[in-house]
């Protein structure tokens, strides 16, 4: 089911590293990935094909052993953790997932309409508020 976009806000962690990654918070894969992300959501908007995206950034996901990461929330919605993103080659596929979660009635995306991205990265699924939680289909 689709509903009318909502806004997401996409907590974006900017420490995350590979373990051998570097120690410079600016050059640090999450760091990068927030960047890429603000650019490419600004110059969708400049072309008129705005996506209802903020991002935040954060200091922790706590997603160590899965850099880079990001985790997309929206009210009504249930919040997803991704990881393993890659923010030279993914930020594009990243977007459209986004775009994809804004449309969904719940947040859960048919597992068919995701970007691959979006199905081998998932770290987890956690529910909306209780009392708040649309039924849960996969």
């Amino acid at each position: 089911m689709t509903a009318a976009p909502v806004d997401v806000v996409v907590h974006v962690c900017t420490t995350c590293r590979p373990a051998d990654g570097p120690d410079a918070a600016d050059e640090r894969p999450g760091a990068i990935l927030l960047r890429m992300l603000e650019d490419a959501l600004a110059a969708r908007a400049a072309a008129g094909a705005p996506l209802p995206v903020r991002l935040a950034p954060v200091a922790c996901l706590s997603v160590c052993k899965r850099p880079c990461t990001v985790a997309a929330t929206a009210p009504d919605r249930w919040t997803y953790v991704w990881g393993d993103l890659d923010p030279a080659t993914q930020v594009d596929e990243i977007l459209d997932g986004l775009a994809r979660y804004a449309a969904s009635a719940d947040g859960i995306v048919p597992w068919r309409e995701r970007p691959r991205i979006f199905k081998t990265g998932v770290v987890a699924r956690i529910p909306p508020l209780p009392g708040l939680a649309p039924a849960a289909a996969e």
